[in-house]
């Protein structure tokens, strides 16, 4: 564990039933022009609709950037920006999963033509915040809203890359339950499995320490114990809430320690074979567990004691292991997330070019407690081929 740590945060976060609603006491004279990132998708389910109606009825000028893909490559995140960058906002607002909220923060640090995504892909401190931002998070997973992170696939390496840049945390964060009310099944569960793997891996993690353990065991807490129904009962809302706010959390905890290697091997899944980020980390997170499980047994028994509500206190440490590892792997069954890359008809022979590039993302494989070699990260990508 870290001896000397830090925290960073949004600076003004508002959460519960009527959050969106507390828009109006942001907004202030000063605001002349809005830009709001969002999707199609939220727009046609009318979830942008109340945010607009308290913009118009403060008299701010707004336009909409609706054509943001899932997980953009930095080209398509630079063409978001550019159009951005022509409308001299005074306020970014994102509505939105982690995507939305990434290009959101990139664009908050990119307001003139001084830098590109590309140059952030090589230095991502060169940029300053410039223009505030304003997140709504529209699933229950990322924890985008909470972290300075940015991540944007790198075509020509097959890879994703996360842009670091503690600039980019947001000044203002909205949690309104409403927005994650009809997400259907399999975002929820896929989103919610990446918010559970922040969790854990940040509560395992070698940069781990006081204060990102708070805020990783709570979100741990938090989403097992809903994540389930959540998903799969359309009508929980309390669950759902205690998703949003534990992914939140978990956001929270990167900012304080780190994810490990489940993150770090998942990237060439999104890289190459566009595999959704959730599910890729889903298929790797008990591989990546079982891997570090003698490192981590004494972690995942203090994680077993906190989250497991009815459970056996008088189990030894080994058993309360390795029954956390076993009730992570039901979730992500129960969920029905693919666990092979089969599914998605990864061959064998790109086997070395998988552990390549996942050697690559030595940002996070630093965290993991358990050092992974190539020989190590190959026979973890051959147990999910």
């Amino acid at each position: 564990m870290l001896t000397d740590y830090s925290l960073k945060m949004p600076k003004n976060i508002r959460a519960g039933e009527h959050a969106i609603e507390q828009l109006s006491e942001i907004l202030n004279e000063e605001i002349k022009k809005i830009v709001i990132f969002t999707d199609k998708g939220l727009m046609n389910a009318g979830l942008v609709d109340l945010p607009i109606e308290i913009i118009e009825q403060a008299g701010i000028a707004y336009t909409i950037l609706s054509d943001i893909p899932a997980e953009p490559n930095y080209h398509e995140a630079q063409a978001t920006i550019d159009a951005f960058k022509k409308e001299e906002a005074d306020l970014v607002i994102a509505i939105g999963g982690g995507s939305v909220m990434d290009v959101a923060k990139l664009a908050s640090i990119l307001a003139t033509d001084e830098y590109t995504v590309k140059d952030l892909l090589d230095n991502p401190l060169l940029a300053k915040k410039q223009v505030p931002s304003l997140m709504i998070p529209s699933t229950a997973g990322t924890g985008a809203e909470a972290t300075p992170n940015a991540i944007v696939g790198v075509p020509e390496k097959d890879l994703k890359i996360g842009i670091v840049n503690p600039e980019m945390i947001a000044d203002f964060v909205l949690i309104d339950g409403r927005m994650i009310r009809n997400i259907p099944k399999p975002i929820a569960a896929a989103t919610g499995v990446d918010a559970l793997c922040h969790a854990i891996e940040c509560f395992t993690s070698a940069k781990a320490n006081p204060i990102s353990d708070t805020f990783a065991l709570e979100a741990l807490d938090l989403i097992m114990n809903n994540i389930v129904e959540a998903c799969t009962q359309p009508e929980a809302l309390e669950a759902k809430r205690n998703m949003l706010l534990g992914s939140f959390y978990a956001g929270v905890a990167i900012t304080a320690s780190g994810t490990t290697a489940v993150h770090a091997l998942s990237y060439p899944l999104g890289g190459k074979y566009h595999i959704a980020h959730g599910v890729s980390n889903a298929i790797l997170l008990t591989p990546v567990m079982k891997f570090n499980e003698p490192t981590i047994k004494d972690l995942l028994a203090v994680a077993y004691d906190r989250v497991i509500k009815d459970g056996n206190k008088t189990l030894s440490e080994n058993e309360k292991s390795s029954y956390m590892i076993k009730q992570l792997d039901e979730i992500v069954k129960v969920l029905e997330i693919p666990t092979s890359l089969k599914t998605f008809n990864v061959p064998k022979e790109d086997l070395e070019g998988l552990v390549a590039a996942g050697m690559e993302v030595t940002r996070l494989l630093v965290n993991n407690k358990r050092e992974v070699t190539p020989e190590d990260a190959r026979n973890i990508y051959l147990q999910i081929l």
